[in-house]
């Protein structure tokens, strides 16, 4: 065997041993990658036999090994490219039929048998033989109409997913454009090599596309491992990954950004393609001007967080969760929610829930809700409180005489009023009708006196001004503390405060009277 021989059976058994490699890799992780690995793993097994077929084929001694081995290399070497294109289509998104998957698996069939029976019909060879000047294993060939069918259906194949990767280049992240480059010069490769071939400008009677397939393997070989091939998002985003309503960042195992999508993009007008490769907290401070409310963890989480600007007010629900990679490393998924309309419309209900139409001010129940809670601090504290019970005086004649629509401007107006006096900390709400109550913590019933009687001088000296005339009332009220000797409800203090209302009223109104037990 000569120096050149055994320097080409090197070439295509180095091409061999790798894509052997790459098929066991990723056989032995396809757990931890997408579908798209079992189409890869297919793809390199069926170079691995095209390869070591070629290898036994250029070391066989007659021509019977040759014509036999011959047969072997048309086990996987008619079917890698259609393997390959479904490999890229997959990768870029696109779907195939069942009758799709059985149109491009005919062809590499029947390609087997025509050269399996090629002496019964020489369809696929019109002549196959020993070349007779260089001998064994050397081959002299003149092609046949079915090795026309079958190189069209081949060039046609590599050519498809050739220019499908490259019609992917723009709207591609630049950090997953290696993985395209890969690609391309892993169709592009064998491709321009049996052109070549083809055409007469590689040495004669040997196939040299198995010489030149270890280059593109290494180029697989290093995007699996480098830029993450089948491990991240590959460019079928085009089709899920951009067409979803959640805004979606992937960070890497640094808490980088390496990929968003459109509709993050449409969130968040100021993210630009110049922002990958930032930490997270720089990006989201340039997005929003603060620090991200919470710590990004390596576990699911899902909370929701306010975001304010000079113009809008929105709210996300934020959920992450760990994206795992082969290489045992973990990068991180965080999907953005919008849920402002929902957030707006809980508010208003709430608002609506808890907050008086007329006035504004906590109605009855947001009064007992949070009352309650203070009332029971007090208690466990020993400290005193108080409420106050306040009724606007004779209210039923301001409604008989102006009607009700001043009669509401009326308990506004006076709302206003003792707004003004009272201090953070201090809960006041409308009771009921023309009643209000206010709720005083650590204040005693001397305190409550003293704040009930401002209030009654305020509303008494400053009368409504309408265009009905000059309109003033008077209020009366009842205080009553919470005692610390015997244990007493919400209620029951209320109940108190309610019957030195009474007392006040009955008395002349425009007066406070605090609660005495008799």
């Amino acid at each position: 065997m000569n120096s050149e021989l055994t320097a080409y059976i090197t070439l295509i058994c180095t091409s061999g041993v790798l894509n052997l490699y790459l098929c066991l890799n990723v056989f032995i992780k396809r757990n931890d990658y997408k579908n798209i690995a079992h189409y890869f793993i297919l793809y390199t097994a069926a170079i691995t036999i095209y390869c070591f077929a070629s290898a036994f084929g250029l070391m066989a001694t007659t021509f019977e090994q040759i014509k036999f081995w011959t047969i072997v290399q048309y086990i996987g070497m008619p079917i890698s490219s259609p393997l390959g294109l479904l490999f890229i289509m997959k990768y870029v998104g696109k779907k195939i039929t069942k009758t799709g998957y059985l149109a491009l698996l005919t062809i590499p069939f029947i390609s087997l048998v025509m050269v399996a029976t090629n002496d019964f019909h020489h369809l696929h060879y019109r002549v196959f033989e020993a070349d007779p000047i260089l001998g064994a294993p050397y081959v002299h060939q003149e092609i046949g109409i079915w090795y026309l069918i079958h190189g069209v259906f081949i060039f046609s194949c590599m050519f498809a997913a050739f220019f499908l990767v490259l019609s992917r280049w723009k709207e591609t992240a630049k950090v997953y454009r290696p993985q395209l480059i890969s690609l391309l010069f892993g169709q592009l490769v064998p491709m321009l090599t049996a052109f070549l071939y083809l055409i007469g400008f590689t040495p004669p009677g040997i196939d040299p596309v198995p010489m030149v397939l270890w280059l593109s393997s290494l180029l697989y070989l290093w995007s699996i491992h480098s830029s993450r091939l089948f491990t991240l998002i590959p460019i079928a985003k085009e089709a899920i990954f951009n067409s979803i309503n959640d805004g979606v960042m992937v960070l890497d195992e640094s808490s980088q950004l390496i990929e968003f999508n459109q509709a993050c993009k449409r969130m968040f007008p100021s993210l630009n393609e110049t922002m990958l490769g930032m930490e997270y907290d720089e990006v989201w401070f340039a997005l929003s001007g603060v620090s991200f409310p919470s710590q990004l963890g390596r576990a699911a989480t899902a909370h929701e967080i306010q975001l304010v600007t000079d113009f809008w007010e929105r709210f996300y629900q934020v959920r992450t969760s760990t994206l795992k990679y082969a290489s045992n490393s973990k990068g991180l998924l965080i999907i953005f929610t919008d849920i402002t309309e929902l957030k707006r419309l809980q508010m208003k209900l709430e608002h609506q829930a808890f907050y008086d139409e007329l006035t504004g001010i906590y109605n009855r129940r947001a009064f007992f809700q949070k009352c309650e809670q203070e009332y029971s601090t007090a208690k466990m504290d020993f400290s005193p409180f108080t409420v106050i019970l306040i009724d606007v005086d004779f209210f039923k004649k301001v409604n008989d005489t102006y009607g009700h629509n001043v009669g509401d401007q009326m308990l506004m107006h006076i709302v206003k009023i003792i707004q003004s006096q009272l201090k953070p900390g201090m809960l006041f709400a409308r009771y009921g009708g023309e009643e209000f109550v206010v709720a005083l913590k650590e204040s005693t019933a001397v305190a409550g006196e003293a704040l009930a009687n401002q209030l009654r001088r305020y509303v008494e000296k400053q009368p409504l001004l309408t265009s009905e005339g000059v309109i003033s009332v008077t209020l009366s009220s009842g205080v009553a503390q919470a005692t610390k000797e015997t244990p007493e409800t919400l209620y029951q203090l209320l109940n108190k405060a309610d019957k030195a209302l009474y007392s006040a009223k009955r008395e002349g109104r425009n007066q406070v009277h605090v609660y005495t037990a008799k």
